[in-house]
């Protein structure tokens, strides 16, 4: 051991209640940060995939046909008005169900959607509704003036969208986006419900394998969701001042 891994096992000796056993114990380490890698993947992508899902949903918002429009409310109105873990839930179990599957050795029966893939289907989804209402904001706050500018100068309503619109609306809408970006963040812990093996799933693996971690392993996690989602706010507040334009949003 070095210095830094006796350090926290003398600790544990000390103070059974405060075993960090994941500063000295590599297997344990392991566990760790293989759990925070999937974290960051899946919060990478729900991220991401939520922000084009809400970006075509506001574009098809302002489309002519009723039946469009009436279709994207109640895929806004679905996501909005049930709890993130029973969609997660349902999407893995109740959907899962109908998911193909392949034998890679001619026994086994494995889903072409993983519970990975529907945690990041799931809660992108979820996102997505909420974006849509932040990204239809922005769109409203752009003066009918300008759009009637770019249609006059012969532009279609998808390049109207494209180089009119939305550069403006983005940037009135980096606020709220900023806020429910760091609220799915969060919201990947439920993934646990479907034993993705993010951060929360293997923290609790640990303290389960070995109770006087409980402490411990409750501490690191709170760090560790802070500085992730710290990093967040802090990129998006930068990009939000970049990319701020007088007269437009704060």
């Amino acid at each position: 051991m070095n210095g830094f891994q006796q350090y926290f096992f003398d600790l544990s000796a000390d103070h059974p209640r405060w075993n960090f056993i994941f500063f000295y114990d590599p297997v344990q380490t392991e566990r760790v940060l293989s759990g925070l890698w999937m974290t960051v993947q899946l919060s990478v992508s729900c991220v991401v995939l939520s922000v084009i899902i809400g970006l075509v949903g506001a574009w098809l918002q302002g489309a002519k046909s009723p039946l469009v429009r009436a279709i994207v409310q109640g895929y806004i109105q679905f996501f909005r008005n049930t709890p993130p873990l029973i969609q997660l839930l349902f999407f893995y179990f109740a959907l899962g169900q109908f998911t193909p599957t392949y034998s890679p050795d001619g026994w086994l029966e494995v889903p072409i959607i993983s519970n990975v893939g529907w945690a990041i289907i799931s809660l992108s989804f979820f996102a997505a509704a909420f974006n849509v209402e932040i990204f239809r904001a922005g769109i409203e706050a752009i003066p009918e003036s300008t759009q009637e500018a770019s249609e006059a100068l012969g532009m279609s309503r998808l390049q109207t969208f494209l180089y009119v619109v939305f550069p403006l609306a983005f940037r009135v809408s980096l606020p709220a986006l900023n806020n429910n970006l760091v609220n799915l963040v969060k919201t990947t812990t439920q993934a646990l419900a479907i034993a993705v093996p993010e951060l929360l799933y293997q923290m609790v693996s640990i303290y389960n394998d070995y109770s006087t971690a409980q402490y411990a392993c409750m501490v690191v996690l709170f760090v560790a969701y802070i500085v992730l989602v710290g990093l967040l706010v802090f990129g998006m507040n930068s990009w939000e001042r970049a990319a701020r334009i007088p007269g437009y949003g704060q």
